[in-house]
């Protein structure tokens, strides 16, 4: 396998950046990049940190994030599994990724930025849902944010199809990573009330 090791020669490959894609990037959340985030209700959070990467998706009922004014966003962090990949690289690194989506739509919209993590009380006020606030918010100045274009999504057709009836379950995984030790039928048919009562 010949190894692309400089960019120089990977740049030859391609050709120059379309004038469109390098024009679509804005420093800070335009009027048309806030109408289309805060109809996002998902995204995936990527982080760097001292232990490697980490992708996480997102979601909230309603907007995933809120814009505090155009250089910030404010991410909620609703419980979870508590192994806390994500925040650990947020605390000792602070780089992110967020790659926002609207079901139906082919458009994906990138912030990079960077990110710090509070428990203030009054931040995690503006996120009261059914009487429980978030632990901690992100909160991540915006660096640049662009929209991406659609080609992934045209390719895949993700938004058209269904294509998990031979996917193994959570509890199918969990049962294969502990050698049998959680039961894949029982897992599967308790998680939705577990989930149900720890949403927030």
């Amino acid at each position: 396998m010949r190894k692309i090791d400089d960019i120089a020669g990977l740049e030859a490959l391609y050709g120059p950046a379309s004038d469109a894609s390098l024009r679509k990037v804005a420093k800070r959340v335009t009027p048309m990049y806030r109408r289309w985030i805060e109809a996002s209700r998902f995204c995936v959070l990527s982080t760097v940190g001292a232990g490697g990467t980490d992708g996480t998706p997102r979601g909230d009922d309603g907007p995933v994030v809120e814009i505090l004014d155009p250089g910030t966003l404010l991410m909620p962090d609703w419980r979870g599994n508590n192994r806390l990949d994500s925040l650990r690289n947020i605390v000792t690194d602070g780089r992110v990724s967020l790659m926002f989506m609207v079901p139906g739509d082919n458009i994906v919209v990138r912030v990079n930025g960077r990110a710090a993590l509070t428990d203030d009380a009054d931040l995690r006020a503006r996120f009261v849902q059914r009487n429980t606030r978030p632990t901690t918010v992100v909160v991540i100045e915006v660096d640049e944010i662009y929209a991406q274009c659609p080609k992934a999504l045209l390719r895949s057709g993700l938004w058209g199809r269904d294509d998990s009836s031979g996917t193994p379950s959570l509890g199918d995984i969990l049962a294969e990573m502990t050698e049998g030790e959680i039961d894949a039928q029982d897992w599967d048919k308790s998680y939705p009330e577990r989930a149900a009562q720890t949403l927030w």
